[in-house]
């Protein structure tokens, strides 16, 4: 009896080792890759996800924006679904609609809706249907700069209108001086920089300038840079690094690439008080967009000259771009799973701890529907 109860006890003790073991090992699968330490949310987001017959590899590109939130996303995605790999470039908004209209990507991110043209080319790849805008990342366009001794930038519309057109080209100029009584502005040249790709981010932070300061800005926008001067680089963390280098530089990049020493600008919109980009300020700019897509397209028209308080102007929505009918029948599963999940309350989730913003209830909701409809 004596043995048997010490057998007992043993065995006891071996499933509470077991128990432990499988609770640490829960513990230790939340790390979600993500910069922004919100594990918790990242984590259940990848609980819930459904993978259906999501197989084999989905190859997508576009833009460089979205390009951290993706990772994040595909970490969760494939950590659920072993039997999918998503391989997403970011090469650029003009690149992805490219690959999208020629067939060689099941899906596009673009920061900038499908024009007419784009649109009647994707009929040749989707086969009875057409490609469509589907809002899925709403984040600010940081104004980021790398100067010495100014921890704290305002700037309105005119004044960075005219810094990037090469008309204010020193930092102690005094439209800088006025916005920014309290600070020291050193005797430095003006170094801005730009995208030398087509970007969905140039599109939108040009727009930007043409609503709110069409005075200073005469160029007609769109994703290819049109001003003269100024440095360019590739993708949003090429303009970022360039900034990062250069004593004196300032450019325009998604929010989440702001980092490590660089400052964001302050835009003075004509609210109360100046408006530094956030993922909050960004939902309040595209709460207030009306949707202007006819059938399943869901393309947005966004305020760029919000004087809501509180509202970031300089906010870009990306489209992920998919048929609407014509999808190819190996990549269809995996694309409705992994559009479904980033565009879940879970996935949606992750959003505002690595800086973008989620989209807001009544425009995701027709998203999540439009999704379920692909075919």
């Amino acid at each position: 009896m004596k043995l048997q109860r010490m057998n007992r006890r043993a065995l006891s003790l071996g499933a509470l080792a077991v128990s432990g073991a499988l609770a640490l090992t829960a513990c230790g699968s939340d790390d979600t890759g993500s910069s922004s330490g919100s594990s918790s949310s990242a984590t259940a987001a990848a609980g819930s996800i459904k993978c259906d017959d999501a197989k084999g590899q989905l190859l997508a590109d576009g833009s460089s924006a979205q390009k951290n939130a993706i990772d994040a996303w595909v970490k969760n995605f494939t950590q659920a679904c072993s039997g999918v790999q998503v391989n997403y470039k970011g090469s650029g908004s003009g690149a992805g609609v490219t690959a999208f209209t020629q067939g060689t990507v099941a899906f596009a991110g673009s920061d900038s809706a499908l024009k007419p043209e784009q649109v009647t080319a994707s009929k040749s790849v989707c086969s009875g249907g057409q490609g469509i805008d589907l809002p899925m990342v709403a984040g600010p366009i940081a104004v980021a700069y790398n100067v010495s001794g100014v921890d704290n930038l305002t700037l309105d519309a005119a004044t960075i209108a005219k810094i990037f057109d090469g008309k204010i080209t020193n930092w102690n100029d005094a439209a800088i001086k006025a916005l920014n009584p309290d600070a020291t502005l050193p005797d430095l040249k003006i170094q801005p920089y730009h995208r030398s790709d087509e970007s969905g981010t140039t599109d939108n932070f040009t727009k930007y300038l043409i609503a709110a300061s069409p005075d200073n800005w005469k160029y007609s926008g769109g994703k290819a840079w049109q001003a003269k001067g100024g440095q360019a680089a590739a993708g949003s963390s090429g303009v970022a690094q360039g900034v990062k280098q250069t004593n004196g530089a300032i450019g325009y990049m998604e929010l989440s690439y702001a980092k490590d020493g660089l400052g964001t600008v302050a835009v003075d919109t004509g609210a109360s008080a100046p408006v530094k980009p956030s993922s909050d300020g960004a939902t309040k700019a595209v709460a207030a967009a009306q949707v202007v897509g006819t059938g399943s397209d869901l393309s947005l028209k966004l305020d760029y000259n919000t004087k809501a308080e509180g509202a970031y102007p300089l906010t870009l929505v990306t489209y992920e771009i998919a048929c609407d009918k014509g999808n190819k029948a190996a990549t269809l599963p995996a694309t409705k799973a992994f559009l479904r999940y980033i565009a879940s309350t879970e996935g949606q989730g992750i959003l505002s701890g690595i800086d973008y913003a989620p989209i807001p209830d009544a425009i995701i909701s027709k998203v999540r529907t439009t999704i379920e409809g692909l075919s």
